[in-house]
């Protein structure tokens, strides 16, 4: 056989075969437990937990429906719900392996009923009766890295851009949207303009430095529309403290 007749062959049919032999990972948050595979994790699963964190410093009360964005497997919004910070449950991808990710979450932990899983291009394919008191995320951190890799890379924020256009038909009234971003990839600031023009508001943000970082670095920003009011918990003072057993540590409400 000749050369390219068995690169074809590797990349139509042995890569597949080895991605679908390849063994799931598992992990339990909340007492929901996640089968994923190593591909689809960006992120969530490790530093993604630090909003049970940063939500409980703030004193966040529970909120009656959470919507994750860019959820890959969920462990996010999945770790949320099973620390009972919300009532139900939203997620989205693009991702048809992320998106199937979910639903086998949903339904076997017996979740039907409070919580949903949607494919879709950023919010395109979202009924608008969805409404969501508090969205959260870690989406795609880097406009020139990683280029091809979808939980990484967002092309000249193409991605942020169209979320943040439409994300203000799904909120809830004075509902509130918290990035976790990365400081190595971006600051505030790259992001004010285009949250200003999408009719939105910053109105906290935690973590951040004003220059891009050498190493990764996650932040916060809470963004609302221009006209709601924020609730008490968005305006709560919080700082990010050492702890040796975490990486990058707790946050605590501010002395």
């Amino acid at each position: 056989m000749g050369s390219a007749f068995l690169k074809r062959l590797e990349h139509g049919y042995l890569r597949p075969a080895l991605r679908k032999l390849r063994r799931s990972r598992h992990v339990t948050f909340g007492g929901i437990g996640i089968s994923y595979r190593e591909e689809l994790d960006g992120g969530g699963a490790s530093f993604g937990q630090d909003f049970l964190s940063f939500f409980n410093a703030r004193g966040m009360p529970k909120q009656k429906r959470i919507f994750e964005w860019c959820s890959g497997p969920g462990f996010i919004g999945f770790s949320l719900l099973g620390n009972a910070v919300c009532e139900t449950l939203c997620l989205a991808d693009i991702n048809p392996a992320a998106v199937a990710s979910c639903r086998h979450t949903v339904r076997a932990n017996g979740l039907t009923d409070r919580a949903f899983v949607y494919q879709s291009d950023n919010l395109k394919d979202i009924p608008r009766s969805e409404k969501w008191d508090l969205v959260v995320s870690n989406p795609p951190h880097f406009i020139d890295q990683y280029e091809g890799d979808i939980r990484a890379h967002d092309p000249e924020w193409r991605i942020h851009r169209e979320f943040l256009a439409t994300i203000g038909n799904f909120l809830s009234k004075d509902g509130v949207i918290v990035l976790q971003e990365n400081n190595r990839g971006s600051t505030v600031e790259t992001f004010r303009q285009m949250i200003d023009q999408s009719a939105l508001k910053i109105v906290f943000t935690d973590g951040d430095s004003p220059t891009l970082t050498k190493d990764s670095s996650f932040y916060y920003i809470g963004i609302m529309r221009r006209d709601d009011e924020p609730p008490a918990w968005a305006c709560t003072q919080v700082e990010r403290v050492l702890d040796s057993s975490r990486d990058g540590g707790v946050w605590r409400r501010a002395i």
